[in-house]
């Protein structure tokens, strides 16, 4: 049940100059199982199950961030996130506003003074095989923000491979 590294999907919502032009982007792909799922059911599948020691270390980074003036989730949305029936475009999902929300794709993400965020969460169905790809851009506004990229790069890639395959040995996509 690898991970699989990829590109930003074609098929995904995320305009495709606003890819090409990212300072940062990944995507990875992995076998979906549960085809009835709908999307948010898959973004918490994938990351409505952080381990304890991440949500710490999310909550001292959003602490900092907060501090250098940067808005950033709180302690209880991340100790906590809140889970619904259903949501729409605008609404936050876990700790991120939705930018948009298909019957195949959910995008949400943040805009901040030193970069933009979308994190996007997409199901493809190819014949019998179903994947679902998770990618993420950033566009960068200041320095600040590729020095901050810098740092967080590689625990972003770590961190979303470990969740995916968190999901998939947990049978939860």
């Amino acid at each position: 049940m690898p991970v699989v590294e990829c590109e930003v999907p074609s098929s995904s919502v995320l305009e495709r100059r606003v890819i090409d032009a990212a300072y940062f982007r990944d995507a990875y792909r992995v076998p979906l199982r549960q085809e009835q799922a709908g999307m948010a059911e898959i973004f918490f599948a994938i990351f409505g199950q952080l381990p304890r020691w991440l949500k710490y270390s999310l909550i001292v980074r959003n602490r900092i961030a907060t501090f250098c003036g940067l808005e950033a989730p709180t302690r209880s949305e991340i100790m906590n996130p809140e889970i619904k029936s259903s949501y729409v475009v605008g609404e936050k999902i876990g700790v991120w506003p939705i930018f948009a929300l298909t019957p195949n794709e959910l995008v949400a993400g943040r805009n901040n003074k030193h970069l933009d965020f979308r994190l996007s969460v997409l199901k493809e169905v190819r014949g019998e095989h179903s994947s679902v790809v998770v990618s993420t851009i950033c566009t960068v506004h200041k320095r600040f923000g590729k020095v901050y990229l810098f740092f967080i790069v590689p625990f972003h890639r770590w961190g979303v491979q470990q969740l995916l395959s968190r999901a998939l040995i947990g049978g939860r996509l």
